[in-house]
């Protein structure tokens, strides 16, 4: 009895003792994972709600939404409808609100912000008492597009609280009269995140090229002569990017010291248009990005024992053939880490496409910045952020299914 009492207590004693550790574990991290929620989980999930969430006109016009939910969309409102409309046109002008609507309609039907703006100062100088009886012909005076049934199509269609509009227009497509259909007009987004991707693949290949000989030099060079050019590997990270940035821009502009050498060598009479460009976009993107290929690449080359190529060679085999078939695939960890890490930092770049790449050369990122900074379209740029991180996490997932360390087998 008294040895089976000992063995439970013995097992409450060593219960305790572990879940005490499995506290002071967990309040060691808990400062980094507050920190991770606020300032990764917390952003992200509120791009992904506000991407399709959206109640900033059912805030401003609730009553008039609610008149409007029984229309059959053919015709105009009825009376009581369009006179709820006019009564908030004139509170919102009290409340100098209806620039805040005028900018929500007008994203669905181009052109009706001047139109709810001027209705709005008009309607503020007329009576509650006009407004609840002779509506209509206030808003026709307004302005006669309020006869037309196509602005209360878009007050309706701009009052719904959850919507996949942001999201269609981010695959250049609108909800049409049959369906989901191509929006009218160039294509501008999927163009955009096709390109994007294309560089950031020509990015990663470029850094592949570059850093991997140079990696490898550094992981068998002897140690002097190795960590001084580490230093220099890693020289990019001690400069700011502004600094990195705009020496490219020095570099490339027309006057700029490349085209001063080629014309003054004279490979070229007239300077080339290097700057603005997408080959200045990625030529910038590679110097910048190089080191995080570097970097894992030696971390890996420099565990390799390289008796094992010498092995290959002493037994015939030749340097080129020993080298791939013994070296390399000892290496494809580094590399692909490597090229994941510059693949997916430069799918999302954003400073140096803005400074060196203009127009031309600008990416996905540089279109999100322009509509939370600019265009104030905070949703469109939220949905736009979500499908770049949905195309993240699919490439993510088709290279851990098919080129992850799991699937790399030494040859």
């Amino acid at each position: 009895m008294s040895g089976s009492t000992l063995s439970k207590s013995d097992a409450e004693l060593a219960f305790r003792q572990l879940r005490k550790r499995k506290l002071t574990a967990f309040l060691f991290v808990a400062p980094l994972l507050l920190f991770l929620i606020l300032a990764f989980v917390a952003p992200i999930g509120t791009m992904l709600v506000r991407s399709f969430y959206h109640p900033t006109v059912a805030e401003l016009i609730p009553d008039t939404l609610e008149e409007l939910a029984t229309w059959d969309g053919q015709n105009l409102p009825s009376l009581s409808a369009q006179a709820v409309m006019a009564a908030d046109l004139k509170r919102l002008a009290a409340e100098r609100l209806s620039g805040k609507l005028a900018e929500e309609i007008n994203r669905i039907e181009a052109g009706m912000s001047s139109v709810v703006k001027s209705s709005a100062r008009k309607l503020s100088r007329a009576s509650d008492a006009d407004i609840a009886t002779n509506a209509p012909a206030l808003l026709l005076d307004a302005n006669a597009k309020w006869g037309e049934p196509a602005i209360w199509k878009a007050i309706a269609k701009s009052g719904a609280v959850y919507t996949e509009r942001y999201f269609l227009t981010a695959l250049d497509l609108e909800m049409g009269d049959n369906g989901i259909q191509a929006r009218d007009g160039a294509r501008i987004y999927v163009d955009l995140y096709t390109k994007t991707l294309k560089m950031a693949f020509v990015i990663t290949l470029l850094t592949l090229i570059g850093g991997y000989p140079l990696a490898f030099y550094l992981a068998n060079a002897p140690s002097s002569w190795g960590n001084l050019l580490m230093v220099f590997v890693l020289l990019p990270f001690w400069t700011s990017l502004l600094v990195r940035t705009t020496s490219w821009i020095a570099l490339l502009q027309t006057n700029g010291v490349v085209n001063s050498i080629l014309m003054g060598t004279g490979v070229t009479s007239s300077p080339f248009e290097l700057l603005y460009t997408q080959f200045s976009t990625i030529l910038a993107m590679t110097h910048i990005l190089m080191p995080f290929m570097i970097l894992p690449l030696y971390s890996v080359m420099k565990g390799i024992d390289p008796s094992f190529l010498r092995a290959a060679m002493s037994m015939g085999a030749r340097p080129l053939p020993a080298f791939f078939k013994v070296y390399f695939p000892m290496t494809l960890p580094g590399l692909s880490a490597g090229a994941l890490l510059v693949f997916i930092i430069s799918v999302g770049y954003y400073i140096t496409p803005a400074l060196v790449g203009g127009t031309a050369g600008q990416m996905i990122s540089n279109i999100i910045a322009f509509h939370m900074q600019q265009s104030n379209n905070w949703e469109l740029a939220a949905a736009l952020g979500t499908l770049l991180l949905v195309i993240i996490l699919v490439l993510y997932w088709v290279y851990d299914r098919f080129v992850g360390a799991d699937n790399i087998q030494l040859g």
